[in-house]
């Protein structure tokens, strides 16, 4: 059995503001001390400006304190034109601020931050910054603009070269995977930011590392390994004194027992969790602590208390500002950002005009003239290769039809299909040995039968939707309709089936997996999703059936719905399996391929 672990907000980005140094980890007794020095009064301002940036930064018990310093070391910054402290001071500004609940001034400090980080050309907090900006994206629900700048940041971390900020970046990636539900991703990414904390000696990045994973292990039903790590994580934070992190770990503690039956244990943890939040005044963790024992009184039947924690859960929830203003400004962040392509574009074409310009006049001078031809046609033939490159790039995200229909008209309208044929396949055990195989070797031997499961596609001229995890999904019929769909799809599904067998017995250090295949005839409705990233999918019963099929069949056997067993009776051998139940949709007649 599964449960679910909500998804409470907070990012590393505010542990790695000291990486140049090579500090690992905030101490608030750090902040203490130096503070002595600052009320002294008597520092230079250059060395203030370090004295400052590590107050804010070490400064966790009174996080308005900590803000204050923040604010200081930015109007210290600015007078002294140090756009290096600049970025860390807004960088600092913006963690407080986070943390305080107010994320639509935090996103604020954070762009502020990244753009004198670019001006002072340190890719260390450019990209951190990202990772940060990427959280409250994230957190406030919009995953567009999250992956975006997960993908900045981690682009921009690798030409910087920093393990530790690079995992730091991987790992916020993968719990945004987390908060999707694609579990085999998460466990993917953590259990790579992990190998490399582990090898870097960063105590603070593996903590969360474990704590993620051990949610990650907790929706896989893994109770004992969940509470393993999670406990792993919650005593390394201790030890640092970073309480934040550890009153979600908490609540995700109360979570497990409450899956094992133990109210008390559960209890015991919520309480903690509300604790310490409470403390160290955390609002979101607060409201969240709340909830939880409201939540367990009520199972308890104790109303009166269940009813007092809800009053308490409601007061704190209504405080923290609303996401909808993050929302907002995430909005107008990225109309800002169309719109200085379009000066960067408009530029561009101004300077192509002069160009222009200044090539007629240059005409009259013959040998000038003929370098300038040359030259003109070595442009063309580049911008040919570019354009073929490009328009291969789009056929290789669309189907032919679809991109003539993008390129002709800039928008594809979706498309209802009467009949169509999907197949879904999925690894048997992939969970399960993902946890005992390096990522590296998982990657590459998905890769392996994704790639030939392309080709097989492409043999038999069928769609390839989209892969989910080890999940592969195709279509036949669409976005043409044409006959015989449901033939050419069952050929393909005997040659996956066929050589998921075969590289049983490859020696090629690479992990194998057993299959299980899905088919489903019937109509779908298919199109293009987003604006950026285009991808065409379809959507509808058909598509939710064909997914059942692959779920109801066995390793190593094809399932195929009703309607596909009606396409092709007439020319492959099936063996009826008879109604078997369905999740939300009854008894559905099954039948195997033999």
């Amino acid at each position: 059995m599964r449960f679910k672990i909500k998804r409470h907000f907070f990012s590393l980005t505010c542990f790695f503001c000291l990486l140049y140094l090579h500090v690992f980890a905030q101490d608030q007794k750090l902040a203490d001390s130096l503070a002595k020095v600052y009320e002294q009064g008597n520092v230079p301002d250059e060395d203030k400006l370090e004295l400052l940036r590590n107050l804010s930064f070490n400064e966790m018990r009174d996080l308005d304190l900590g803000l204050r310093y923040a604010e200081e070391l930015i109007d210290l910054s600015e007078k002294l034109g140090n756009d290096l402290y600049l970025y860390r001071g807004y960088l600092q500004k913006g963690n407080k601020i986070r943390y305080q609940g107010d994320l639509d001034l935090a996103l604020d400090a954070y762009f502020k931050s990244a753009q004198a980080a670019k001006k002072a050309k340190y890719k260390i907090g450019e990209g951190t910054t990202y990772i940060a900006v990427a959280d409250v994206y994230s957190f406030s629900n919009n995953p567009t603009n999250a992956m975006l700048y997960y993908h900045k940041a981690i682009s921009t971390l690798r030409e910087a070269d920093d393990s530790v900020a690079l995992a730091s970046a991987i790992l916020n990636a993968g719990d945004e995977h987390l908060n999707l539900k694609n579990y085999d991703s998460a466990l993917v990414y953590f259990r790579e930011s992990e190998l490399i904390f582990e090898n870097v000696d960063y105590p603070t990045g593996k903590a969360f590392s474990l704590g993620n994973l051990g949610m990650v292990y907790a929706n896989f039903g893994q109770s004992d390994l969940a509470e393993k790590n999670i406990n792993e994580a919650i005593s390394i934070l201790e030890e640092l004194g970073n309480f934040y992190p550890i009153c979600t770990y908490l609540i995700s503690m109360s979570d497990i027992y409450l899956e094992k039956g133990d109210i008390l244990m559960a209890m015991n943890y919520a309480a903690r969790s509300l604790k310490l939040a409470q403390v160290h005044g955390l609002k979101e963790q607060i409201s969240d602590a709340n909830l939880k024992l409201s939540e367990l009184y009520e199972k308890e039947g104790d109303l009166k208390k269940s009813l007092v924690y809800f009053k308490d859960h409601i007061a704190y929830r209504d405080s923290i500002n609303n996401l909808k203003s993050v929302q907002n400004m995430a909005d107008l962040r990225t109309d800002f950002e169309v719109s200085q392509k379009q000066i960067e574009v408009d530029h561009l074409n101004k300077e192509r005009e002069n160009q222009r310009i200044i090539l007629i006049s240059l005409v009259v001078i013959m040998v000038l003239g003929i370098i300038i031809l040359a030259t003109l046609f070595w442009y063309y033939k580049n911008i040919q290769k570019e354009k073929k490159r490009s328009e291969t790039l789009l056929l290789n995200i669309l189907p032919l039809e679809t991109a003539k229909e993008l390129k002709l008209n800039g928008k594809v309208e979706a498309v209802k299909a009467e009949k169509v044929t999907v197949l879904f396949t999925d690894f048997v055990e992939f969970s399960t040995l993902a946890e005992k195989i390096e990522p590296e070797k998982l990657v590459q031997s998905i890769d392996f039968y994704f790639k030939k499961f392309d080709e097989i596609i492409t043999k038999y001229g069928l769609e390839k939707i989209k892969t989910i995890g080890d999940s592969y999904m195709c279509a036949g019929g669409i976005p043409t309709p044409k006959e015989g769909h449901a033939f050419s799809m069952v050929m393909a599904a005997k040659e996956m089936m066929a050589l998921v067998e075969n590289s049983k017995n490859n020696n090629d250090g690479l992990p194998h997996f057993e299959v299980r295949i899905g088919i489903h005839t019937g109509p779908v409705v298919a199109g293009i999703v987003g604006i950026k990233k285009w991808q065409y999918d379809i959507w509808g019963d058909t598509v939710n059936i064909a997914s059942r099929m692959e779920s109801a069949s066995v390793p190593g056997k094809i399932n195929i719905s009703e309607s596909t067993y009606n396409e092709i009776k007439n020319e492959f051998k099936c063996e009826y399996r008879g109604e078997i139940e369905v999740k939300n949709r009854g008894l559905l007649k099954m039948y195997f391929l033999t």
